[in-house]
């Protein structure tokens, strides 16, 4: 089976956005591997050769954020976040609409301006050299991740709510 049809076989999603939401989940999936690695060599360490793994908590926090980032535009997607709909029966079909619109625009626009505003101190930190302690990697290149994760994010929310409330309406 070639890659194509493996991705055609298990993603919902049409166009690039399969393949953006392949390779996202291929970059989470070889971190938490990373990470997993990283932690049985530092634990095999410690506990057998007294001596713990360089810079391990270090890798292991860079490779979280890697990792975190990487799957949450994904999940906004995809409309994995958990959702609270107690009053939807009450308050009515349109209202909801309304309601859905709102949380997706309010969202979005909220992780536009986080993310600009991680830019800016990831700029911050490339400009005055800022690197973790032990093994000298510069923070701002992850920083910058971030922030380009965080406009991914919220991209997919503005994208994701219209979509889904477009959808609904043809229904």
């Amino acid at each position: 089976m070639s890659l194509a049809s493996w991705v055609n076989s298990r993603y919902e999603e049409v166009g690039p956005v399969k393949w953006l939401a392949f390779a996202l989940e291929l970059v989470a999936a070889v971190v938490l591997f990373l990470l997993m690695a990283i932690t049985c060599v530092d634990v095999a360490g410690r506990y057998l050769f007294s001596n713990s793994l360089d810079g391990a908590t270090e890798l292991t926090e860079i490779g979280l954020a890697i990792m975190l980032f990487a799957a949450m535009p994904i999940v906004t997607w995809r409309g994995g976040h958990v959702v609270v709909d107690i009053f939807d029966r009450v308050i009515g079909g349109r209202m909801v609409k309304a309601l859905a619109l709102f949380a997706a625009l309010v969202i979005s626009s909220s992780m536009y301006f986080l993310g600009v505003r991680i830019f800016e101190l990831a700029e911050r930190s490339l400009r005055r050299g800022v690197v973790t302690e032990y093994l000298g990697i510069p923070t701002g290149y992850i920083v910058e991740y971030i922030a380009v994760m965080s406009w991914f994010t919220a991209l997919g929310m503005i994208s994701y709510g219209i979509y889904r409330i477009f959808a609904n309406t043809a229904k």
